[in-house]
């Protein structure tokens, strides 16, 4: 999600002030900082609106709930009152769907569900695949971690592609075992884009939470992302606040370790990947090295590389034929795993 640019809006609107100095300056700043601050109060009201359609849709098949629980420290964080921020973990929210026709003290399985996007959140076009999975007798939990947008401008800032975001993640898992009836045997991962980057990662790293992966249309090679994405990738101030504050071709060893073409030698979870010749926004060619890095490392795994699929990179999240056939090859993965 891309946030307006204030300081562009106030040049223009008070340019002629600002070039004055003085009082001008000082002017364009307060002006610039008012436009930010309501920006996020924006972000917080229609992230509560969105909390209220979650409710009122899914409430009818699923008790639904938003908990808080803490992810790693955010290292950068600014030290406050002299304390430290590596003594804060991190708070992180999450949704969470408990089906209503569940049997009293019968563990159920779960699947993690975490959004795609740089800077998304688990918004309400997930409703139809949420209800889905609580349907066929699914927990589903989503966590919103760290970079999310609609929970202030400190969680925006702590963002950390394909690093503590991922930690965020499986926090999300461990809490709903520890908190849920959830079998900690039949835990699965389900994400696309980003989504579907997180979901492997987390999958490559915590082998013995996971029986199960779908990554659908998944970010694949940062290497590669940063090489062809499109303008949010070009500038390096944006990229610095993905990767730590650097960019990738100032630490190529940390963008590989956080890129799933390069860790797929640490699968040893089913998994299946779903991509599309079409995809304009993670190209095709990306999911296509993962498929042959998974080969070349003699992994088992299902794939399937779907040719034009209407809706391109959404192709089998909205309510086509197709989309809906394609889901129910993902409900019959999950169920040969966890079930």
């Amino acid at each position: 999600m891309r946030r307006l640019t204030p300081f562009l809006f106030c040049t223009l609107a008070l340019g002629p002030l600002a070039a004055q100095g003085g009082p001008g300056e000082v002017l364009l700043k307060g002006v610039e900082n008012r436009i930010d601050g309501l920006q996020w109060k924006l972000d917080a009201v229609r992230k509560a609106t969105d909390d209220q359609l979650w409710f009122q849709r899914l409430s009818d098949i699923a008790l639904v709930d938003k908990v808080t629980y803490t992810g790693p420290p955010n290292p950068k964080g600014q030290e406050t009152y002299g304390i430290r921020n590596e003594r804060h973990p991190l708070k992180i929210q999450q949704y969470v769907f408990v089906p209503r026709k569940a049997e009293p003290g019968r563990k159920l399985p779960l699947i993690v569900l975490p959004h795609g996007g740089v800077h998304g959140d688990f918004g309400t076009y997930h409703v139809h695949i949420v209800r889905e999975m609580v349907e066929r007798g699914y927990i589903v939990v989503a966590p919103e971690y760290r970079g999310s947008t609609g929970y202030g401008k400190d969680l925006y800032e702590a963002i950390d592609y394909g690093g503590l975001e991922v930690d965020d993640v499986v926090a999300g898992r461990d809490w709903a075992v520890e908190h849920l009836p959830v079998d900690p045997k039949r835990c699965a991962m389900v994400g696309w884009s980003h989504g579907g980057l997180i979901a492997l990662m987390a999958v490559f790293d915590h082998p013995g939470k996971f029986a199960a992966c779908y990554a659908g249309v998944p970010v694949s090679d940062l290497l590669a992302r940063v090489g062809y994405a499109g303008e949010e990738y070009r500038d390096d101030a944006v990229v610095r606040t993905m990767f730590g504050g650097k960019t990738p071709s100032e630490d190529v060893d940390l963008v590989r370790r956080r890129s799933p073409v390069w860790n797929v030698q640490k699968l040893h979870t089913p998994l299946l990947v779903h991509t599309t010749t079409n995809d304009r926004d993670v190209n095709v060619v990306e999911v296509e090295e993962l498929i042959t890095a998974l080969k070349a490392a003699a992994k088992p795994f299902e794939y399937r590389i779907y040719q034009d699929a209407p809706g391109g990179h959404s192709f089998n999240r909205i309510d086509t034929a197709l989309a809906q056939d394609s889901r129910k090859e993902i409900y019959a993965f999950l169920e040969r795993h966890l079930r």
